[in-house]
């Protein structure tokens, strides 16, 4: 190594195998972020996911979704500024808590059958949606080291998806003695609050991306700290930033869906005890999506931009699959009644071939999501920036569901709403590639990335865990 003063530096801590479970490594982090996940965002899910938040009539739950994405929409932009001038701790923190008082307006719900506190807790959920997904994106995206930001956020979303899974089975156990149930008992809503108030602790763990050190030595990013104003003008350039506009149809299409799978497929087809069993292999689909399309986009060919092209064209193929399946089951069950719900003790394809086609979903959420969340972790590597990108992603996103959830209040036709998610899937493929091309390249230092310090010197202090940031 080279000399300082005359002094030799002290060398690099090696075994860099054993030094990613350090506290302040991106692996320990990126861990970190997805047990509160795991436990508030993916409890959410599995509500979710019996349709019409675990009651018979999901107007309550369709009104309430409204509520949040309209107000997620807006906090989802300003989430990535708020990220940047609050920190990762308090940002994280205060969006947990709006999951428990969400899950427990539902418990309320089930008792009186007033839709007002569901709807006002969901618009508070909205904002603290916003505040919690645009820290996750900045965290999950800038965090890795730059050529392996697939296999993290594979990592990411296989904790995260965990909670759908364990979520799907508290109502499956607690519900499976009450087949013809019309909703939920309160142990299912309070089990999501215990889980979702621990998301909420597990939070102020997350050390922000200053103190953060990858196995290279370098931080992912040297600014400690923003402004209001400067947020506000960075906030605004995005509506203008060619790269952002691409994006557009992609995260608008990505929650979209979510109405038409929960509500229609999930929630008219089964009874109440197979949902929670249909979420457990939904999510569970997701965790093998993910890391199938994590490891495509990381290892699969040398060239970052060929495996852009690579891993969105896949996508595409099996996501024009994957509707089409999609359109002959809603062929066949348009006209049907449906007040005989599928059970997961029935034989035969009437179970199996919705049970498939929604595991099928479920797989196709979690490779479309990560695939544009790897698009914007390449358009540069700098916390600051990504947490912009992600918290408009998201706010996209959550304007999308506000439009799905209010279609589905005035009551569209489930054919109607199948196809426009499958042709809104089907555009985003093609600007993707448009985006890659124009925009991610193989030297992996973005065109906006601002200039590094240089790296800290390498002595075992930088791996150490500073004690004022939290637990070793």
């Amino acid at each position: 190594m080279g000399v300082e003063g005359g002094e030799e530096l002290p060398k690099q801590i090696e075994m860099p195998e054993k030094s990613r479970f350090r506290y302040n490594s991106p692996f320990a982090q990126v861990t970190l972020i997805g047990l509160v996940c795991f436990c508030c965002p993916g409890m959410f899910n599995a509500l979710s996911g019996m349709g019409g938040g675990g009651q018979v009539d999901p107007t309550a739950a369709n009104n309430a979704n409204t509520a949040l994405y309209t107000t997620f929409a807006i906090f989802g932009v300003l989430g990535g500024g708020i990220y940047n001038i609050f920190g990762p701790r308090l940002t994280l923190f205060a969006g947990c808590l709006t999951y428990v008082l969400y899950a427990g307006s539902f418990l309320y719900y089930n008792h009186y059958h007033h839709q007002a506190f569901a709807i006002v807790a969901g618009a508070i959920l909205g904002i603290g949606a916003g505040l919690l997904w645009a820290g996750e994106g900045a965290i999950m995206t800038s965090y890795p080291p730059i050529a392996r930001k697939g296999t993290y956020i594979s990592l990411f979303w296989s904790i995260f998806n965990m909670g759908g899974v364990i979520g799907g089975l508290i109502p499956f156990i607690s519900n499976y003695n009450r087949s013809n149930a019309a909703s939920v008992n309160d142990g299912t809503y309070i089990g999501f609050m215990c889980f979702m108030s621990a998301g909420a602790l597990i939070s102020l763990a997350i050390l922000p991306p200053s103190k953060v050190i990858r196995d290279d030595g370098s931080r992912c990013t040297n600014i400690t700290y923003s402004n209001v104003r400067t947020e506000a003008v960075e906030i605004m350039e995005l509506f203008m930033n060619w790269k952002m506009l691409l994006i557009v149809p992609a995260a608008w299409a990505s929650n979209f869906f979510y109405t038409y799978q929960f509500n229609h497929v999930n929630g008219a087809l089964f009874n109440l005890r197979t949902r929670g069993l249909n979420n457990v292999f939904y999510w569970g689909a997701q965790m093998l999506g993910s890391i199938g399309v994590g490891w495509l986009l990381d290892f699969s060919f040398p060239s970052r931009r060929m495996r852009g092209f690579v891993g969105i064209t896949i996508v595409g193929v099996l996501g024009t699959a994957i509707w089409a399946g999609g359109l002959a089951n809603q062929i066949k069950y348009n006209h049907a009644d449906l007040t005989k719900k599928l059970d997961f003790k029935d034989s035969g394809s009437a179970f199996a071939g919705p049970f498939v086609l929604y595991f099928s979903y479920g797989l196709l959420d979690a490779m479309f999501q990560s695939m544009v969340y790897w698009v914007i972790g390449a358009l540069a590597d700098d916390s600051e920036i990504l947490s912009r990108y992600s918290g408009f992603y998201k706010g996209v996103q959550s304007a999308g569901s506000a439009v799905a959830w209010q279609i589905d209040t005035h009551n569209v036709s489930r054919m109607s709403q199948l196809i426009v998610n499958w042709g809104m899937t089907t555009v985003s493929y093609p600007l993707l590639v448009v985006l890659v091309y124009l925009a991610v390249k193989d030297d992996p230092k973005s065109d906006e990335e601002p200039p590094k310090a240089s790296a800290p010197p390498l002595d075992n202090s930088i791996y150490a865990d500073n004690t004022n940031d939290g637990l070793k």
